[in-house]
C-alpha cells in the first residue's frame, strides 16, 4: 500500500471515529475502505498500529491515540462564587471537532489578529481566529471582509439595503464602503496562548 492511499484510509478510520465516537469493526473497515478480505484490514491495523496512529490490545480491542487530537473533558469550572466539583475521567473532547463543524474543515483555517478594533468582543491583538471561508454573512457575524480594497475583521451590520462593518472598539468609528465590500469569511472561534 502507498503513503499516499494508507493516508487517505487512515483519514477515513479517523473520519468514521470522530463521527461515531468509536472506532469501526473489522466487517465496517472492509466496508468503509473497500477491502475484499479481513487480511487487508489486519495488514492497514498492524501499519497503524506502527506508526502510533491507534492502540490495539491483547484483546484486539482498537482505541485511538492522541494523534487523534483528544484531551480528556473533566468538568465544568465555575466563574462566579466557587463550588466543588467532581472529576468526570470518562469523557474527551477533540479541539478540532469542537471548533470546527465536520461539514467546513476544507473551508476552515485560522488568520492572527493585528490591532484592537475587536477588543470588546475579546479578541486581542496575537489572538488566532478561527474562520470558516464564506462569501455571505449575516447581520451580526464577525466578518472577514475586503472594504474598498483594504482587509479588515468586524461584526458585519445591514439595516435596510445599507451594509457597513462595525468595531468592537468605541475609539474606532464604523466604516461604510465607497466602492465595495466583500464578504470572505465568518469567524468561528478565538484562539488565545497565554
Amino acid at each position: 500500500m502507498s503513503d499516499e492511499n494508507f493516508l487517505q484510509k487512515k483519514d477515513k478510520i479517523i473520519s468514521f471515529y470522530q463521527r461515531n465516537k468509536r472506532m469501526p469493526g473489522y466487517a465496517e473497515m472492509m466496508d468503509l475502505l473497500g477491502f475484499k478480505s479481513k487480511n487487508a484490514v489486519y495488514k492497514l491495523i498492524n501499519r497503524m498500529v506502527d506508526e502510533g496512529v491507534i492502540n490495539k490490545d491483547s484483546k484486539g480491542k482498537l482505541t485511538p491515540h492522541k494523534l487523534f487530537g483528544e484531551i480528556p473533558l473533566l468538568g465544568l469550572v465555575e466563574a462566579g462564587i466557587p463550588t466543588m466539583a467532581e472529576e468526570d475521567l470518562s469523557n474527551t473532547i477533540s479541539l478540532e471537532e469542537y471548533l470546527i463543524p465536520h461539514n467546513s474543515k476544507d473551508s476552515t483555517y485560522l488568520l492572527e489578529v493585528k490591532g484592537d478594533s475587536m477588543i470588546e468582543e475579546g479578541i486581542k491583538e496575537g489572538d488566532l481566529v478561527i474562520v470558516e471561508r464564506r462569501g455571505t454573512a449575516r447581520d451580526g457575524d464577525i466578518v472577514i471582509a475586503e472594504v474598498d480594497g483594504g482587509w479588515t475583521m468586524k461584526y458585519f451590520r445591514k439595516e435596510g439595503n445599507k451594509v457597513y462593518l462595525q468595531p468592537a472598539n468605541k475609539d474606532f468609528k464604523n466604516i461604510y464602503p465607497e466602492y465595495d465590500l466583500k464578504i470572505a469569511a465568518i469567524v468561528r472561534g478565538v484562539i488565545r496562548k497565554y
